[in-house]
Parts: C-alpha cells; structure tokens; sequence
C-alpha cells in the first residue's frame, strides 16, 4: 500500500507542474509578443532594433531641440509689443488726431513713428529705440507714454 507521505508528495508534485507550466506558458506567450511571433526574430535581434530606435529617437529630440531654440531666439527678435497713443500737440487744432504708435520686440528694441497733424498737414517721424531708449534721438514725453503702453500690453 502506498504510504500517505507518497501520495501528498505526490499531489504537491502534480500541482507544482501546474504551476509551472502556467508562469511557463506566460513567459512564453509574453516572448512571442515581444518577438512578433512570425518574424522569427530572436530576443538579441529585438533588444538591439529597440537598441537602435531608442538612439534614432534620441538624435531626432536633440534635432528638433536646437530648432526650437533657434526658433524661440529668432522669435524674441519680431515685433511683440505694440502701443498706439493718440494725442493732441497743438492746442489750436481739434480733437486727438496725432498719434504715435510704438513697435517693439522682446528686447524693448524697435521703431517709434509719430503722427503730428496741423492744419498745415500731417508730418510723420521715425525713432529708432534700443532697450526701450532713444537709440540717436531722446524719446519725447509723449513717445515714451507709446512706449509704456507697448511694454504694459
């Protein structure tokens, strides 16, 4: 007669391969997912595919890295702050029909141009501003006002 020892080592032993053969079939399944199962290729091949995308990937991020940087630099250079203020400098015209309308980058560096209007006509003035500063001229009160409204806008 068998003993009881033989027949729960027994038992212990069926189940043991139970469980094995599942984590096995597991594995496996999880191997052909990996592999593409029909492409026979083997696990060195694709580690060293996903090896090579991975340094491809990494190339392409620094590429478009240094184009963005290059894009944010050239982008601080356009004009980004505009102010329009309307104003009268002579007391004998009517109403607020001169302007100045200031156009400046990132950097406060641009163009101021003035509109005066008189009853004689209309003359219209350019300013050159660096660093939101009269770059060869000084900026009249007026224009430095324009400006403001640029930098608040």
């Amino acid at each position: 007669m068998v003993s009881n020892i033989a027949v729960v080592g027994l038992f212990i032993a069926i189940i043991w391969l139970i469980v094995l053969s599942f984590l096995f079939w597991k594995l496996y399944t999880r191997y052909e997912a990996l592999t593409d199962g029909g492409n026979k290729k083997t696990l060195p091949e694709v580690l060293e595919q996903l090896t090579k995308d991975a340094q491809l990937a990494k190339h392409h991020i620094a590429e478009i890295t240094k184009r963005c940087d290059k894009i944010e630099k050239e982008g601080s250079l356009h004009i980004q702050k505009v102010g329009l203020l309307r104003f009268n400098p002579f007391k004998d015209t009517g109403g607020d029909q001169s302007f100045i309308l200031a156009l400046v980058d990132a950097n406060d560096t641009g163009v101021v141009i003035s509109g005066l209007y008189s009853r004689a006509g209309t003359r219209w003035y350019a300013k050159r501003v660096v660093d939101g500063k009269g770059f060869e001229y000084d900026l009249s009160e007026e224009e430095k006002k324009a400006l403001k409204l640029a930098k608040t806008v």
